[in-house]
């Protein structure tokens, strides 16, 4: 899986937001034609995503930069391994260094965060799931990171399919005539999926010929309930405060999905520095 957009257009405004009208810092100590190496290197454990994107910030300010990684993207490493390493214009270099590292520590870490919520609900079949919390602008890249950790994607965005939530619910009066509106304005071939926060919703969707029902914030005991009385004919996915702690509890209740906004909207930054000098690689 690829980012969806052009990553170059994005990368391109990130630096211009960073140089402004130069790196002046740089351009005072590092000699025009000076030449260098650096390397990326892992200082804490995560899983690797995003070097394409770290190398493209590079190759925008200087295209003759050498270029080599040495993990695959989705990989697990350990503090202490090399990533990639340059090889070109020193000023290209400290000049991309900040950019290049602040979109790879925020996609490594949401695959760090994603691979943590995959392992917690192994062998219980349930997929985890994004969503559209994302920070604007970088959705793309998020969610091939979500990817890379080993999560699925949900819609990429509204035209994407139909998710009736409770706002909608609201404006239409009641969740069949929510679904109603909804299955005359789609083609056949799209499924519709709507939202409850009770078992009575759910019965109303069930009964409205929902294709996909979402369980919002609800209580372990009333997923319970649902899964119980769902019995398999539609698939169901829970969403709402979902947590590392206890998302292998909601994985038990034999729900099909959990979509979980943190992967997006709360990872912590991957822990990766960039460092001039040869190493043994060279």
């Amino acid at each position: 899986m690829e980012p969806k957009f052009n990553t170059r257009q994005l990368i391109k405004r990130a630096l211009a937001e960073d140089i402004g009208r130069g790196d002046i810092t740089t351009c005072a100590i590092i000699g025009r034609e000076e030449t260098g190496r650096a390397r990326a290197i892992a200082k804490s454990p995560l899983v690797v995503a995003g070097l394409n994107v770290f190398a493209e910030v590079f190759l925008c300010l200087d295209p003759a930069m050498e270029i080599s990684c040495f993990v695959a993207e989705g990989k697990r490493v350990n503090p202490g391994e090399i990533l990639l390493t340059l090889k070109g214009n020193l000023r290209s270099i400290l000049t991309a260094e900040r950019v290049a590292l602040n979109l790879l520590q925020r996609l490594c870490g949401i695959a760090t965060l994603t691979r943590a919520y995959v392992d917690a609900v192994a062998g219980t079949g349930v997929k985890i799931l994004d969503t559209r919390k994302t920070t604007p602008g970088l959705r793309s890249l998020e969610k091939y990171a979500v990817h890379m950790g080993g999560g699925c994607n949900h819609r990429f965005g509204l035209d994407d399919g139909i998710l009736i939530k409770d706002n909608h619910l609201w404006a239409a009066g009641s969740v069949a005539a929510a679904i109603e509106r909804a299955r005359q304005a789609a083609h056949h071939l799209l499924k519709i999926e709507v939202e409850v926060k009770n078992l009575a919703e759910l019965k109303e969707a069930l009964a409205a010929g929902a294709d996909v029902i979402m369980l919002d914030n609800m209580s372990l005991d009333q997923i319970k309930e649902a899964v119980g009385f769902t019995a398999g004919r539609v698939p169901l996915e829970v969403s709402g405060n979902v947590t590392l702690a206890d998302v292998r509890k909601i994985a038990a209740t034999g729900v099909n999905f959990i979509s979980a906004g943190a992967l997006t909207h709360s990872a912590p930054a991957a822990d990766i520095s960039l460092l001039l000098g040869a190493d043994e690689r060279g």
